[in-house]
């Protein structure tokens, strides 16, 4: 089953378990977002169009992120005049991930699971540069070893270093 929904001024063609990047929407990372503005539903029982919209059907997603869009660079010139200015803007958005369709009879639902990792995140693990945090199961605390003082150690003799056996050295063999 599919469906076109409307936001942010845009049309989007979504089925459940699709991630898609729309304009910037109010919530925290996973937070549970409806649509009501369905213009078109697809399924086993036909398509189903709106007028401009169909009534009582929805679309369930969950939010994954917000982030700041690809960087656009604005470059203004006049030629001959040494005017030349640059400016840049990056336009905020949201990822979704798509988990149900409601509507003309029918219901989809995605049975996954939503992961919350930020494509920053993905793209330093990709790196090997962010930690991955596991559970890790708590060690018990090992007992601190005794500290002893001199009197309580025992006098312990040191062997006397051996000396290097002297070279001999023919003298009138060297010379020849």
């Amino acid at each position: 089953m599919y469906a076109v929904i409307k936001t942010g001024g845009k049309q989007y063609r979504v089925q459940p378990g699709d991630v898609i990047v729309v304009e910037k929407l109010d919530g925290d990372a996973g937070a549970e977002m409806s649509f009501g503005d369905v213009l078109m539903l697809g399924g086993d029982k036909g398509v189903t169009l709106g007028a401009p919209m169909i009534s009582g059907a929805s679309v369930a997603a969950t939010l994954v992120e917000t982030r700041k869009g690809e960087k656009i660079k604005i470059f203004k010139k006049t030629r001959r005049q040494g005017y030349r200015r640059t400016n840049g803007h990056r336009q905020m958005e949201s990822v979704l991930r798509i988990t149900g369709i409601a509507g003309a009879g029918e219901t989809a639902k995605w049975d996954g699971t939503v992961g919350l990792m930020t494509k920053a995140e993905m793209n330093l693990r990709a790196r090997g540069l962010a930690p991955r945090v596991e559970e890790v199961e708590a060690k018990p605390a090992k007992a601190p070893k005794a500290v002893a003082t001199k009197a309580e150690t025992p006098a312990v003799k040191k062997a006397p270093a051996k000396k290097a056996p002297a070279k001999t050295a023919d003298k009138a063999g060297d010379e020849a």
